[in-house]
């Protein structure tokens, strides 16, 4: 065979070995199906809701926090809000929201994205776990919004810096921001946190369809994975010191 023809079949075999590769991934591909896809955020919410228990042991060791958590209507919990995101319009970080029902039980988690601290930033300090103690309902009802609130005065509320407050003061304000961090807030009696969304494909992964704040926080839907977090909160909240 001349050697333009074994050049010419070498290009055909190579083409043909090709495209059956690429149709092998592509039907690959389609056996992953959406329970595939959807793998990823299930394991980030699990790892949030795993490592939101660690902050809920910090906010046992302190001494005024179980009363607090008696008259709380609920709390964010962020794991950990990065060093990297202390700029004015940075992603903050990553949080989720667990409210108090009328028999003292705690719901499961409903997750959240978090953008930049307003009053109070303390440039430089290193990040760390931080919680946002909700007071009140209308502190409560900011989280109903689904997407790109705030927990600031510009938001009409009172967010108090929980290292700044004095003994007897605790449940003072619409909501009392804790960091496990010394100095993350800085000396400012008043704090902020800007830009909170509502992550619905983590909220939706974890719970294993569409589900929107408000029908996580009917106390209706659970996800037992999430009760070693309840029953830390309503162990720290049930009891005073």
């Amino acid at each position: 065979m001349p050697f333009k023809y074994q050049a010419r079949s070498a290009a055909l075999a190579c083409a043909i070995a090709l495209m059956a590769g690429a149709a092998v991934v592509q039907d690959a591909g389609a056996r992953a199906g959406p329970a595939d896809m959807a793998a990823k955020p299930a394991q980030n919410a699990t790892q949030r809701v795993s490592d939101a228990l660690s902050v809920v042991r910090q906010l046992e060791a302190e001494p005024r926090m179980k009363q607090l958590l008696q008259q709380a209507k609920g709390v964010l919990i962020v794991p950990s809000y990065g060093k990297a995101a202390l700029g004015v319009g940075a992603h903050g970080g990553a949080g989720l929201l667990l409210l108090k029902r009328p028999d003292g039980a705690w719901t499961g988690p409903a997750f959240y994205d978090l953008g930049g601290l307003t009053l109070g930033l303390q440039i430089g300090a290193e990040g760390g776990p931080i919680a946002m103690i909700l007071n009140n309902d209308k502190a409560v009802s900011e989280f109903m919004k689904k997407n790109n609130f705030a927990l600031s005065a510009d938001a009409g509320l009172t967010v108090l810096n929980w290292s700044t407050l004095a003994q007897g003061t605790a449940g003072t304000g619409d909501v009392v921001a804790w960091s496990g961090t010394r100095g993350l807030f800085g000396d400012a009696v008043a704090v902020g946190l800007n830009d909170i969304r509502f992550n619905q494909d983590l909220t939706n992964a974890y719970y294993g369809r569409a589900l929107s704040p408000r029908d996580i926080a009917t106390g209706a839907v659970s996800n037992p994975q999430a009760q070693p977090l309840q029953q830390a909160l309503g162990q720290v909240s049930t009891s005073a010191r």
